[in-house]
């Protein structure tokens, strides 16, 4: 009998004391909350502001980028000290040695952060392809200390501290790999089913990213399947691209049907071939509310009330920038409908179907209006021309 006792006793202190033993992480903390803006193609563009200045910057949130980042036309508007690096940065577009900026801290609404070493890149061309100064990238740097809540449905974001975080029901979690980006498994089909890892990117304002190679390698593309030349722009300039269509995208238990991808030469590697296959982008991702828990290595997506809305699948071959407060053409893609319609380089864009609004953001969307077409009134040469543009719908 006391032998028996004993035994039940050293397991009582056996696992009591494991009991104690166990860490136990404390709950997430809401720090604050704040609204954003979306662009064209779903990118997200907060308010805040450098240290103690009092000017609202904007900022875009990037998932993409593996650090934290302000415009060099803003630092110097700053007055902040630049330190030249061996500190490089890559894109889709070309690589660069960055310099940077120290012991500077963001400032939102009831909100200040620790500080960040900031890298110096020109964001003039974003800003003219969006036609907003953009004065920064918010990245890893950030998104590794908190836990962050997007909220599509109200343009919304929310700040908690790392801890134990509930996660809303009927989502999906996702468990990516990190670098300084998350890499993330997603199944691709159109020939046949193809499982792939992809470079989670909330500051690609497209659907998905294709490496060429592995298109290529992988026959993605049905035979004699139609690819439409397009531009795009990315770090270090503008890209020579292809426009297709993918039949089917499982984004874990979701699908999508006919979704549109781009395709480019990965001249400088951006997408680390073949151990990754490309970039997933907002304009899919914007359908889910999203949290990305990157102190645990989580990201946990929901269906929103964008989950259903309509591809983009308009093809102009026109490329337009805000450039001094003007809608300007630049580059016609040879043999695209905006190159039979006419326009040439330089042209100045007065009015879209009678939107004379300046404002680029709409005057996309106007082009955007498949299978149509499209009156655009231009100014070239200090003459005013009309020209009619058949906006291609690459799904039929």
């Amino acid at each position: 009998m006391l032998k028996k006792i004993f035994i039940s006793l050293s397991l009582f202190i056996f696992l009591k004391g494991f009991a104690q033993e166990e860490f136990v992480p404390p709950q997430a903390k809401f720090i604050a909350k704040f609204p954003f803006t979306q662009l064209i193609g779903g990118l997200i563009m907060i308010q805040a502001s450098v240290d103690t200045s009092t000017t609202s910057l904007n900022f875009l949130l990037d998932t993409g980028s593996g650090g934290i980042s302000l415009d060099s036309s803003t630092v110097e508007r700053l007055g902040f000290v630049t330190h030249p690096t061996e500190r490089q940065i890559r894109g889709i577009a070309g690589v660069r040695k960055v310099p940077f900026t120290y012991g500077h801290y963001l400032n939102f609404t009831d909100f200040a952060t620790d500080t960040f070493s900031f890298h110096i890149n020109n964001y003039a061309l974003l800003s003219s392809v969006y036609g907003t100064e953009i004065n920064g990238v918010i990245g890893f740097s950030f998104l590794r200390r908190y836990i962050v809540k997007i909220d599509y449905d109200n343009q919304q974001i929310e700040i908690y501290s790392p801890g134990t975080f509930k996660y809303p029901r009927n989502g999906y979690l996702i468990k990516p790999s990190f670098s300084t980006l998350p890499l993330t498994y997603f199944t691709l089909q159109n020939n046949h089913k193809i499982v792939n890892r992809y470079i989670f990117d909330t500051g690609a304002g497209l659907c998905f990213l294709l490496n060429k190679e592995f298109v290529e390698d992988n026959i993605l593309l049905k035979k004699n399947q139609k690819v439409y030349k397009t531009q795009a722009e990315g770090l270090g300039g503008k890209i020579e691209m292809g426009l297709a269509l993918i039949k089917q995208v499982h984004i874990g238990p979701y699908k999508f049907k006919d979704v549109p991808v781009y395709i480019f030469e990965d001249e400088f590697n951006a997408t680390s071939y073949p151990h990754n296959a490309g970039i997933i982008g907002n304009d899919l991702l914007r359908r889910f509310n999203v949290i990305l828990n990157y102190p645990d290595k989580e990201i946990h997506i929901k269906p929103n009330s964008k989950f259903s809305d309509a591809f983009d699948y308009s093809y102009t071959g026109l490329n337009i920038y805000l450039i001094e407060n003007n809608i300007v053409v630049g580059e016609v893609v040879k043999g695209s409908p905006a190159d039979k319609a006419g326009f040439i380089e330089g042209d100045i864009i007065v009015a879209v179907d009678n939107n004379f609004s300046n404002n680029i953001q709409l005057i996309k969307m106007a082009l955007q209006n498949v299978g149509s077409s499209v009156q655009v009134v231009v100014s070239r040469g200090n003459k005013i021309q009309m020209l009619i543009l058949e906006v291609v719908n690459i799904l039929h």
